[in-house]
């Protein structure tokens, strides 16, 4: 099994990311943040919506409630969603 595989059948939520209610509620949470990074420190305004992330900032982690919650999410650009908020969230998992 690849990695890919193997990741979907450890996380079936990963599906949610595909469906179009989600495309709806991202495109909500980029518009209500005026497409501007909601990182502390940068507030980078991107018009290229493909580089930026409806993030959750409490990780889901395959809680429904929390997935689909919009006050749960945030837009970040790209380079802080998988440099600065990865690093936090990974963190956040060591034992």
């Amino acid at each position: 099994m690849d990695a890919t595989s193997r990741r979907a059948a450890e996380q079936p939520w990963r599906k949610w990311y595909k469906t179009a209610d989600w495309q709806r509620l991202r495109e909500d949470v980029l518009i209500r943040d005026q497409f501007t990074c909601q990182m502390v420190g940068c507030g980078d305004f991107v018009a290229d919506t493909s580089r930026l992330v409806a993030d959750h900032k409490i990780p889901h982690r395959g809680d429904w409630d929390l997935f689909w919650d919009i006050n749960n999410l945030q837009c970040l650009c790209k380079p802080c969603h998988d440099g600065i908020k990865a690093r936090i969230e990974a963190r956040t998992l060591r034992w």
